[in-house]
């Protein structure tokens, strides 16, 4: 929603909406790696499971801020207008940030499962069918539902009351 919203005020108010499309994909972000952040910079002893994927993520958090700081900022173009036009421009080095640390982070997710699969096959449940399919299926059922219901309201029109008019017709002399 408030990446949306961000396009509103953005002639207005063109800082607010940078803030507001900023806070729009940051804040998703924060939330879902609180457990990493976590581990990467509160955790210690030996239930933090620091192993050789440690470094990958630190690298994945480091282009996530550059892209995010690539994105603000604009910069190198800010530095040297017209210089950067076709090549070079935040808009492409924030993508390739983005792309390069989710290579990052896939790779580390990879190798964390597999270096430590034999430890969670001990010590975790596996997943029972409301935790995946079955979770899947009510949340595929809640969409369709409020699709219906909305469509449906298109479909509806109010009756209006019938409102009869009287023509006089005037005589021009």
């Amino acid at each position: 929603g408030l990446s949306c919203y961000s396009r509103s005020p953005e002639l207005e108010h063109p800082n607010l909406s940078k803030m507001v499309r900023i806070v729009a994909f940051a804040y998703p972000y924060l939330f879902d790696n609180i457990p990493l952040f976590y581990r990467l910079f509160l955790c210690s002893g030996e239930g933090c499971a620091h192993n050789e994927t440690i470094p990958i993520h630190y690298r994945h958090v480091a282009l996530a801020f550059l892209t995010c700081f690539l994105f603000a900022t604009h910069l190198p173009e800010r530095l040297a207008p017209g210089r950067f036009d076709y090549i070079g421009h935040s808009h492409q080095l924030f993508h390739i940030c983005a792309i390069i640390g989710t290579h990052f982070q896939m790779e580390a997710i990879i190798m964390d499962m597999s270096i430590r699969h034999s430890w969670l096959t001990l010590h975790v449940p596996l997943p029972a069918f409301m935790g995946t399919i079955g979770a899947l299926g009510i949340a595929l059922m809640l969409n369709l539902l409020i699709i219906a219901l909305f469509s449906l309201a298109l479909y509806w029109t109010p009756k209006l009351p019938d409102l009869k008019y009287e023509y006089k017709k005037f005589k021009m002399d």
